[in-house]
């Protein structure tokens, strides 16, 4: 009885002391204190990279620098009309070709366009919408338009475009418009054929000349230079070379209305040819005002 109370004692004992050394396998390390030291080559490794790091970032600013400059130099350079692009304003059917254009200082959205056969137009809004203002004439093909400078509401045309081409459209003389266009009146010139300019004295809006190419299709009288001092009742023929030769340009000096120049030019339109130059033409001035012409040779 004995022997088995001591074999049960000896039993007990060797699973305590199992238990004990399993206890302390499984209880987790103590946490070291203070800090380990990097190792030498960690040290030199993080210094190169910090130097590394700091150049590139050197090299960012000077190449930023240098994309600034190099964008302050092209927007110096840089075309302030490479963005600007032409588009059709109309009139979408105005009659062929447009032959003439003026537009009234300081009023940029007005404007009156002339074409080869569809009369005069207006416009108050830029071009958005036109109006034809020349309907009710006797004929419908443009050479001129002009607006008096000192009152752009007096508006004069000269009929019968130009450009002699072989579909050119003969003209029937000079009107006039004293209300921006609203109401027409005839002041001459019937027979000139085609009028190539208008041009009108700052000064004086009843002082104007016009340049008369004449017939296309043959000789006639009816051209040269023509003023007018009293508004249009009456017409002095101030400058003719012949009756072959007529007015292609008419300009004033825009600085001195005692100054103008004038191209004349010899043609005649046939259906299959035109018929173009010759000695009599060339470039004309007048220093008093249109009264004595003299031919540029020099």
């Amino acid at each position: 009885m004995k022997m088995l109370f001591r074999l049960i004692a000896v039993v007990c004992l060797s699973l305590f002391f199992q238990a004990a050394q399993l206890a302390a396998q499984d209880k987790p390390a103590a946490p070291k204190t203070g800090k380990a030291k990097p190792a030498a080559g960690a040290t030199k490794k993080s210094s190169a990279e910090s130097a590394k790091a700091a150049e590139g970032d050197a090299t960012k600013s000077d190449s930023g620098k240098a994309d600034s400059a190099k964008n302050t130099d092209s927007a110096k350079n840089k075309d302030p009309l490479e963005n600007l692009r032409f588009r059709n304003l109309g009139p979408a059917v105005g009659g062929g070709r447009v032959t003439s254009v003026v537009g009234v200082p300081g009023k940029p959205n007005i404007y009156y366009a002339g074409a080869a056969g569809g009369g005069v137009w207006a416009t108050q809004d830029g071009g958005l919408s036109w109006k034809a203002i020349f309907e009710k004439e006797s004929t419908a093909s443009i050479g001129a338009i002009a607006l008096a400078p000192s009152n752009p509401s007096l508006i004069w045309v000269g009929t019968g475009e130009k450009n002699i081409r072989n579909d050119v459209v003969t003209g029937k003389g000079v009107y006039f418009s004293p209300d921006a266009g609203a109401t027409w009146k005839f002041m001459g010139l019937r027979d000139a054929g085609q009028i190539a300019d208008i041009v009108i004295d700052p000064r004086d809006p009843n002082t104007v000349f016009v340049g008369v190419q004449g017939h296309a299709w043959g000789p006639n009288a009816e051209r040269g230079v023509f003023r007018t001092t009293d508004g249009g009742k009456s017409w002095q023929k101030v400058l003719f070379v012949d009756e072959e030769t007529g007015v292609s340009s008419l300009i004033m000096d825009p600085g001195n209305p005692l100054v103008l120049f004038a191209g004349l030019w010899r043609m005649q339109r046939h259906p299959w040819a035109l018929d173009s130059g010759g000695p009599s033409g060339g470039v004309f001035r007048s220093v008093d005002g249109g009264t004595t012409w003299k031919k540029l040779t020099e």
